[in-house]
């Protein structure tokens, strides 16, 4: 797949900090293969093929704080120089090769890549403004589906009745809301009002009464959904989503609490199961999505002043654009 150019210009999550050793990782963005490794002090990120005999640097090591290939031994550094070549007689020069290298660096407890040569500065600072200490919980899985269909249906409230029924709305329950579709500076945020209380399950057990639901977009690929409780607390709900091509995507899931009791242990133990089935059952619906939209061929779907996501999230992943500054707009519903 063509991806449009401006995707490369940003950062995104490809593994989980404590997953990434001197045992290189192989990962796959936007359908470029890169070798992930720690070295020394910090991390080196470059193209998953020596020029040699193109054998993946994914499956060598790393050696000397570089990233030494499998088959000849060629090692190459952060920047993706050669430095060494083994059997090369000590008077002779290295050969000018070079690996192509990205930049990376570490934010909320995943690595983030930029695939491109140029571009943003850093990841979002929606990721960068989380305060590490407050995550409590941390966990990374694919979902068989293009990034497009895989945001939306994180971001999109309207589904939940249907495929989480009871544990995260209960459609008998539906209530009058209001939702405010605001651009940021890094994508945009959307406000619902009206709801204090869901109807399913997860709320009932975990929650309490909120003071503000809202679903953030922070291109390219981070969403959150944020909790405000009447007693200050908050909770927020990350997940980052990275394309590995056009019908897979990385997702890197993040839940912080703040400013009430949540320890690790109790969220595996208790919120977690629950979760995981939410999970699934979205996995489920978007591969039978994704079954169908090969079956019939990718066309553009029918859409109301309801799906309130979807029109911002298609002209970012297919034109690369952000909503217009000021950009707002309010829009009723049933949720």
């Amino acid at each position: 797949m063509t991806w449009h150019p401006d995707l490369y210009r940003h950062w995104y999550a490809v593994a989980r900090t404590g997953e990434v050793g001197e045992r290189p990782l192989a990962v796959t963005l936007l359908d470029t293969h890169i070798a992930l490794a720690r070295a020394g002090d910090g991390w080196i990120a470059l193209e998953d093929r020596c020029p040699h005999r193109h054998v993946p640097l994914s499956a060598g090591c790393v050696a000397d704080g570089q990233l030494r290939c499998p088959y000849h031994g060629w090692s190459f550094d952060r920047e993706g120089r050669l430095r060494h070549l083994p059997g090369l007689p000590a008077h002779a020069p290295l050969p000018g090769v070079k690996v192509r290298s990205f930049p990376v660096v570490e934010c909320d407890g995943f690595l983030w890549v930029r695939p491109g040569t140029e571009g943003e500065p850093a990841p979002p600072e929606l990721v960068r403004g989380t305060d590490p200490a407050t995550r409590r919980f941390q966990w990374r899985t694919t979902w068989k589906a293009h990034v497009l269909d895989a945001m939306e249906n994180f971001l999109d409230p309207m589904h939940t009745h249907f495929v989480h029924p009871g544990l995260v709305r209960v459609e008998s329950r539906r209530v009058a809301a209001r939702a405010r579709f605001q651009a940021t500076s890094e994508g945009f945020t959307v406000d619902y009002r009206g709801t204090p209380k869901q109807s399913g399950l997860l709320y009932r057990l975990f929650e309490s009464e909120r003071t503000m639901e809202r679903a953030w977009f922070a291109a390219p690929g981070s969403a959150r959904l944020e909790y405000r409780y009447a007693n200050g607390s908050r909770i927020l709900f990350d997940l980052h989503f990275s394309p590995r091509d056009a019908g897979s995507t990385e997702v890197f899931v993040g839940l912080h609490v703040e400013g009430r009791r949540a320890p690790a242990w109790a969220i595996r133990l208790l919120a977690w199961p629950l979760l995981k089935k939410v999970n699934d059952q979205d996995v489920r619906m978007l591969e039978l999505q994704a079954g169908n939209l090969a079956r019939f061929g990718r066309r553009r779907g029918a859409s109301t002043p309801i799906d309130v996501v979807r029109p911002a999230l298609e002209r970012f992943w297919s034109e690369g654009r952000l909503p217009a500054p000021g950009e707002c707009f309010e829009v009723e519903m049933m949720l």
